[in-house]
């Protein structure tokens, strides 16, 4: 199972950004994070329906796993090849036919030169991974890396897999711990579907930053109330201040569910060439494993020994990814996929990185760049 959750993890985003248009591809991209988080929120109904029955629940709970596994392996049979992917293994007709399919219109020569160019560029490496430390795709593997970590750092995994353990401290019952894991799976869904409908309105940035700020300012609020709540040694928050910890709980939840969850795979998967775009998608996934299990391992020890702390210790962090965010990530909508090579041109640092030699940096990119009326925030532009 935790080998198919991987391939899926790596393989979707990447077939949803190489089919969507340009000025789509974030909230096609993001129906991926949105099925997920339905998905969860499913789960957290069926545990706690699973719950009642007894003392079998949970076999029905484990068993009704496999329903979305044969629903994806039946679906799978569907889906069509990417353009890219054909051109790539030299079916030149079928991924033009593809391609018209997909975009509803005959009118795909430009596109489909940029796939073209774009594969004969691939095909001219032989080690991706290898080529993933080049000087060429160092700013893409710097921030997705980045991305992944900053994504876990932000505390919403120890949150989501520790919600029932966290209710439960708070005063909350066996039962209301998990009813109110529901409500943050319910969040969730929620969230996600704004980032949906904004993603391709006011841009990636503009989500991660806003939720910067949301987030910091929910988990210092949070730490806040648990430090006033448990002084007395207490071992339970009244319900003057629970009420209240759950709600910004909630209010963390949906300002990640709408910008960091969905965007750490929308733009590690939109901002890799062709040539090194699986291989840095696997690294992407491999990084957030990696980081997910490490804060799960270590949440309820911090939690212990730093108590109301643990929220503070977040919060730094989104404060470094808020930063990060305003020197390093540029906007990437509206951008089509295989011409990305000149955001990092026009970036006020990843410029000093890439060769000058790097691939597509003439005219031609230059124009189609104005012609889609990208904007470049403020102190990207050299």
């Amino acid at each position: 199972m935790l080998i198919s959750l991987i391939c899926l993890t790596q393989a979707v985003p990447l077939f949803l950004s190489e089919i969507a248009p340009a000025h789509l591809r974030g909230g096609l991209n993001i129906l991926f994070q949105l099925n997920v988080t339905i998905g969860i929120l499913v789960a957290e109904l069926v545990n706690y329906g699973a719950l009642k029955v007894k003392p079998w629940g949970w076999r029905i709970s484990l068993s009704l796993a496999g329903v979305p596994g044969v629903i994806l392996t039946l679906g799978s049979f569907l889906l069509v090849e990417t353009p890219n992917s054909l051109v790539e293994r030299g079916y030149i007709e079928e991924a033009k036919s593809v391609l018209r399919r997909i975009r509803g219109t005959d009118n795909i020569h430009a596109e489909f030169e940029d796939l073209v160019e774009a594969s004969n560029t691939a095909k001219q490496v032989k080690h991706p991974f290898r080529n993933l430390i080049k000087r060429r795709n160092l700013p893409q593997l710097v921030i997705t890396c980045c991305l992944q970590f900053f994504q876990q750092f932000t505390g919403i995994n120890a949150i989501m897999f520790y919600a029932p353990v966290i209710f439960k401290t708070l005063g909350f019952g066996n039962d209301a711990s998990l009813y109110s894991s529901v409500i943050t799976g319910g969040v969730n869904v929620l969230s996600t579907l704004v980032s949906v409908y904004s993603v391709d309105k006011i841009g990636r940035k503009m989500l991660l930053l806003e939720a910067c700020v949301q987030m910091f300012i929910s988990q210092v609020a949070i730490a806040i109330l648990l430090a006033h709540g448990f002084k007395d040694g207490q071992t339970t928050l009244p319900t003057s201040s629970a009420i209240p910890v759950v709600v910004l709980i909630c209010v963390f939840v949906s300002a990640f569910a709408w910008s960091w969850g969905p965007l750490g795979w929308l733009i590690a998967s939109e901002i890799f060439p062709l040539e090194t775009r699986s291989a840095g998608q696997s690294v992407t996934v491999c990084v957030n494993m990696v980081f997910t299990f490490v804060i799960a391992q270590a949440f309820l020890s911090m939690l212990c020994s730093f108590e109301y702390g643990i929220f503070l210790f977040f919060a730094s962090w989104v404060v470094i990814m808020g930063l990060f965010t305003i020197f390093f990530i540029p906007e990437t909508k509206g951008i089509p996929i295989e011409e990305m090579e000149m955001v990092w041109r026009q970036h006020w640092f990843w410029k000093k990185i890439v060769p000058d030699d790097m691939p597509g940096h003439g005219a031609t990119n230059e124009k189609a760049l104005e012609l889609k009326n990208v904007k470049v925030a403020p102190g990207e532009v050299a």
